[in-house]
């Protein structure tokens, strides 16, 4: 049987929570493998030297293990009554951005964030994509977080795409030489690199960037990646168990519903990670606040559907220098616009987080005119003054 081109050929395994180290010495009985903990590591170690890595703070591991060793998990994990709960094949992840165009921040203005009296101030950010250029002029100065979980790679941003979207999430109010094109101007930013400089990715790099949020007590987790779905195709367990940890940890985890240029968007379902219900899938809307052409919908109602929509056409944020700032489209800069506003709601009230901060979100919502398949609750919207 040829391999599926979707997989990576490991595996991502998901720990029962109340037993987390039952489960690790099971798979080490199984494997016959080393473990190594996320907790007791700073940098990531080189593939030959593991075969189990375990990220702590949300009860999941990476198998670097051969499909044999595979098979005998999956007996295990479906025999029951053991301290794994799940296991699954790892796919490739990929940035969800499409080509460039040309056009300003409207967006900005349509979400209701130069209204606003919030900036995110004391709220953290987890941006997790292709790095960040920290050398950026318009964020001198700025609490900025960076590591990476691409083996080989900086945390430094050769591809554009993640230094976009958290310019997207939380550039400067008042940048110099343009306009302003950040949501949250005051907030911290954690950048997780778990996209390569060409934009591709696995599961397990974006586990480990899940797992680094949460140790890190980011109140938001912005995820411009996905990989295809299926119609029909389930949501991952082992995501939206790790999706429900982050929520119970405080951390609300927001993720682009995908990109299909080839299909209208009510055909193609919302993509990978995105499908899962406790992450809050985001669609893209241009500036007449239609959906834009690309963006994908949800067809699975138990999983798949899009929760909210905000601005994906003709975006304009930070990229790296020399070129300062660009212009593109994809669900990948819808995406960052909903993280930058939940800040600033979780900022406006304390009270407000994890699941508490989702159900604001699209509670405050702008209505609008298309099938909730598309655009879910509808465009996301700052909070106001009182």
């Amino acid at each position: 049987m040829a391999a599926d081109p979707r997989t990576t050929g490991r595996y991502i395994v998901l720990l029962r929570p109340d037993e987390p180290d039952t489960g690790v010495r099971q798979l080490v009985e199984l494997t016959g493998v080393r473990v190594m903990h996320s907790r007791s590591r700073d940098t990531p170690p080189e593939p030959p030297e593991r075969c189990i890595v375990v990220f702590d703070h949300i009860g999941a591991a990476l198998l670097y293990c051969s499909t044999d060793a595979g098979q005998v998990i999956t007996q295990a994990a479906q025999a029951g009554d053991t301290g794994i709960l799940a296991i699954e094949p790892e796919r490739r992840v990929h940035a969800t951005g499409t080509g460039a165009a040309n056009g300003a921040t409207w967006g900005i203005e349509a979400v209701g964030a130069l209204a606003s009296p919030y900036s995110g101030r004391g709220i953290r950010i987890a941006i997790l994509d292709t790095g960040f250029d920290l050398e950026h002029p318009d964020f001198q100065g700025r609490n900025v977080t960076a590591r990476s979980f691409v083996e080989g790679e900086s945390a430094h941003d050769e591809s554009g795409h993640g230094t976009h979207c958290a310019g997207i999430a939380a550039g400067p109010a008042a940048p110099e030489g343009g306009p302003r094109y950040g949501v949250a101007a005051d907030a911290d930013l954690f950048i997780g690199k778990v996209l390569s400089n060409r934009g591709h990715g696995t599961d397990g790099s974006v586990l480990e960037g899940i797992d680094w949020a949460v140790q890190n007590r980011c109140e938001v987790v912005s995820m411009s990646l996905g990989s295809p779905v299926q119609p029909g195709e389930t949501y991952s367990t082992v995501f939206e168990t790790v999706a429900q940890r982050a929520l119970q940890a405080g951390t609300l985890i927001v993720a682009a519903a995908g990109n299909e240029s080839r299909r209208p968007a009510h055909i193609a379902p919302v993509g990978h990670p995105a499908n899962c219900p406790s992450i809050l899938g985001v669609a893209a809307v241009d500036r007449a606040l239609q959906v834009a052409p690309f963006s994908c919908g949800g067809l699975e109602p138990a999983g798949g559907e899009v929760d909210l929509a905000a601005p994906g056409v003709d975006i304009e944020s930070a990229w790296p220098i020399p070129q300062r700032r660009h212009t593109i489209n994809g669900t990948s800069m819808a995406t960052p616009f909903v993280a930058g506003i939940a800040a600033l709601h979780a900022e406006a009230d304390a009270r407000l987080r994890a699941a508490a901060l989702g159900e604001r979100l699209k509670r405050t919502a702008r209505a609008l005119d298309a099938p909730a398949r598309d655009v879910g609750a509808g465009l996301v919207q700052a909070p106001q003054q009182e």
